[in-house]
């Protein structure tokens, strides 16, 4: 594989080419593309009423490898009845992500009941007829609700309402093991759990900082922002414990001038250990303060604990400070002077910052920093999560969490005198944890891989397989198909984004919903998802609700129910008549009067946590995404960007390959206090920190351990103290 010296550019035209031909012809991968769809992967917000590869500002071309790899994905030929027959479960739960995402498109209900080495087909009814048959058996409280965040704003919400109506509150998503820490963050000083930014807050922007994350390989879309920004002066400090390829150079592809010279990225690359992001923040929220560069008339008319939070920073030590972080007082003192020079500083960040047991921390310390110079409340200047599902957002703003926001659960039970239930609902790990302990029963997952996103991968695969009855819907394969099976497991096929036939809708990260207007369906045989959970709620509940489930199955019906209930949202009742898309009111905060109950943010002062102390043979281990990956689902076994050609290594500085004296792609055993990996190459790779490692997630959750940050029980899948060990040959 050869080494690149920039991301993008033109091995992306060569990707999409390539995948265009496997897809059929270039000519159809573009005009699915350019189907009035919301891209099928992150958050950024592309197509809706004027077509794919257009961003919220209607700019054209906007696209990039992810929604391709997506999009491709969905057009791949079907699994056939006979696959089942040619492969038993033995042989699909060896195999890799990406051999199970490229097997094909599911089309057929299938069926495996322990005992048995096989799935087999099975009709709809029968389905349907084994799914209400388990629900009426059991009690309300003995299932959960898993929701995917590609799924519609309609029928995450249908489905929340069904579980409620049905009587549980175990209802959850996968932001639980990616942003809940932002939500909870966001939402204890700012009253918002979302971005305070719109896209055009970006071209508005001097400087922006990137935080724990790697937009080059996870939202490229955003390349072309940060482009125009350093071409028109602006700063970009980046902030992760590896250098990044792409946030360095990178080529973006629809602009000649960057595709043939490259684009340099960062201004000034920050590297500090993992788990030392709140130090660091806390050091240059500090220098800022010394500077006397920090906006004192804002923060005591806007913001409360102004007093107990400038005591906190002042009471700090550098040396405490350096110790914790890793990075030299030099270096903190000069990112915070391109900061307090800043007339528009966005703050964004990913998972680096909230997979961590202080993970709300984190939040909260970028939240403290933008409001010190009064960044939040004004045009051009905002803090941003970037999301990745790309409807992760609405899924969380329509109601699916434990506990229904006071002013849903009163809209609901007031506009259509709905009967919810009060019980205290599960998070995702708890649901996971009672599944093993034998309280939870059944799980209905809406899309997504629950058993690949879990961290611990043996404890989840066991705790699923205690179920009576686990109902996936999915449109390809994944390794939760291969392991973590209950008694009973049917997958249910589903339709993609751009075949569903009604429109639906989707909330970009910027607020921002989308009109998806859906399309003709590739392949006989997939339902869509408002369908299966209107007849599941028809055949469990019946007419003993005031809902009406064969209404409920028209997306324009579930519409009128969500802007009578979810606030901001009530533009959604005619958004498909009108195509009129929309930003939900009360979230962007151009001027600084906040959600919270007084109209002021909150400051909040930290303890700093310790770096963990590594032994001889230790590193500090995180997890991450490949370029050529989307959260669980691997497109392709290469990353291109970190020049890996294959999945099951560890990489590691080369300084600490010497300390541990190992030679590059040496065979060695990881192992943690969770679990243990075999037949791992311990890689040299000097982009990393020392002291530092790198493993691919979702393989890596084998060593992840369930331990989460108390505030949202967000698990720790960065800062996983690792040892390292060598092997003379292949393990059994």
């Amino acid at each position: 594989m050869k080494k690149l010296s920039a991301g993008g550019g033109w091995q992306a035209i060569r990707y999409t080419f390539r995948k265009g031909i496997e897809s059929g012809g270039l000519f159809k991968l573009y005009r699915a593309l350019r189907s009035r769809n919301a891209c099928k992967t992150c958050a950024l917000g592309m197509g809706g009423q004027h077509g794919g590869m257009v961003n919220e500002k209607g700019n054209f071309p906007e696209v990039c490898k992810k929604s391709i790899q997506a999009m491709a994905a969905d057009m791949q030929p079907a699994i056939t009845a006979d696959f089942w027959t040619k492969h038993p479960i033995s042989q699909i739960r060896n195999w890799s992500p990406r051999q199970l995402e490229t097997s094909g498109r599911l089309i057929q209900p299938i069926l495996y009941e322990q005992g048995s080495d096989r799935y087999h087909t099975i009709t709809w009814n029968d389905a349907f007829d084994r799914i209400a048959a388990k629900l009426k058996q059991l009690t309300a409280d003995e299932t959960f609700w898993y929701f995917s965040g590609r799924s519609s704003n309609e029928a995450g919400f249908l489905l929340q309402l069904m579980a409620r109506l049905y009587g549980t509150n175990n209802v959850n998503n996968c932001s639980y093991y990616c942003h809940q820490a932002s939500g909870v963050g966001l939402q204890t000083t700012l009253g918002t759990g979302t971005a305070t930014v719109v896209l055009e807050d970006l071209d508005d922007c001097d400087t922006i900082f990137i935080i724990g994350g790697n937009p080059a390989s996870n939202h490229p879309r955003l390349m072309t922002t940060l482009m125009h920004l350093r071409r028109r002066g602006g700063r970009i400090v980046v902030i992760n414990p590896m250098r990044e390829l792409g946030l360095v150079k990178f080529k973006v592809p629809s602009d000649p001038m960057s595709l043939f010279f490259g684009t340099k990225i960062a201004t000034h690359y920050i590297q500090p250990h993992i788990g030392g992001d709140l130090a660091l923040l806390t050091g240059v929220a500090k220098c800022v303060v010394e500077m006397g560069k920090h906006d004192l008339e804002y923060l005591k008319k806007h913001c409360n604990d102004v007093d107990s939070y400038m005591a906190g920073l002042a009471n700090t030590p550098w040396s405490e400070i350096v110790e914790k972080c890793g990075v030299d007082e030099t270096t903190i003192r000069e990112i915070a002077d391109v900061y307090a020079k800043s007339e528009g500083t966005v703050f964004s960040w990913t998972m680096g910052i909230t997979h961590h047991t202080h993970g709300v921390e984190n939040v909260q310390a970028i939240t403290n920093l933008a409001l010190l110079r009064g960044m939040i409340g004004r045009k051009g200047a905002g803090v941003m999560p970037i999301r990745g599902h790309s409807n992760v957002q609405g899924i969380g703003s329509v109601g699916v969490t434990p506990k229904l926001k006071d002013e849903l659960f009163e809209n609901l039970t007031k506009q259509f005198g709905v009967k919810l239930p009060t019980t205290k609902g599960r998070d995702t790990l708890d649901c996971m944890e009672a599944a093993k302990s034998g309280e939870l029963k059944f799980g209905l997952c809406l899309g997504g891989n629950l058993y690949g996103s879990n961290p611990d991968a043996q404890f989840a695969e066991d705790a699923l397989e205690e179920l009576d009855m686990l109902v996936m819907l999915n449109t390809t394969m994944n390794t939760g198909h291969g392991r973590g099976l209950a008694k009973q497991t049917i997958v249910l096929p589903v339709l993609a984004r751009d075949e569903e036939p009604e429109p639906s809708t989707q909330e970009s990260m910027f607020n921002y919903v989308r009109l998806s207007d859906g399309g003709p369906r590739r392949l006989p045989g997939p339902r869509s998802e408002v369908s299966i959970i209107a007849e599941i709620g028809r055949r469990v509940l019946g007419n003993s609700t005031p809902v009406d489930w064969e209404q409920m199955q028209k997306t324009n019906t579930i519409r009128h129910w969500i802007s009578k209930v979810v606030p901001g949202y009530q533009e959604i009742d005619t958004i498909a008549k009108t195509g009129k898309e929309f930003q939900v009111g009360g979230r962007t905060y151009h001027t600084p009067k906040f959600n919270t109950k007084d109209g002021r943010a909150q400051l909040f002062t930290h303890p700093l946590p310790n770096l963990t102390q590594l032994a001889d043979n230790q590193l500090r281990m995180m997890t991450v995404r490949s370029e050529g990956q989307f959260n669980t689902v691997v497109y392709e076994d290469y990353d291109l960007y970190r020049h890996q050609d294959r999945r099951d290594v560890i990489l590691i500085n080369p300084d600490d390959m010497e300390r541990m004296g190992l030679e590059h792609d040496q065979l060695v055993t990881v192992s943690s206090d969770t679990g243990r990996m075999h037949n791992l190459l311990a890689r040299a790779f000097e982009e990393i920190r020392s002291g530092n490692a790198m493993m691919y997630y979702p393989e890596s959750n084998v060593l992840v351990p369930r331990t989460v940050d108390p505030q949202s029980r967000t698990p720790m899948f960065k800062n996983i103290l690792v040892t390292i060990s060598k092997q003379l040959a292949l393990a059994e």
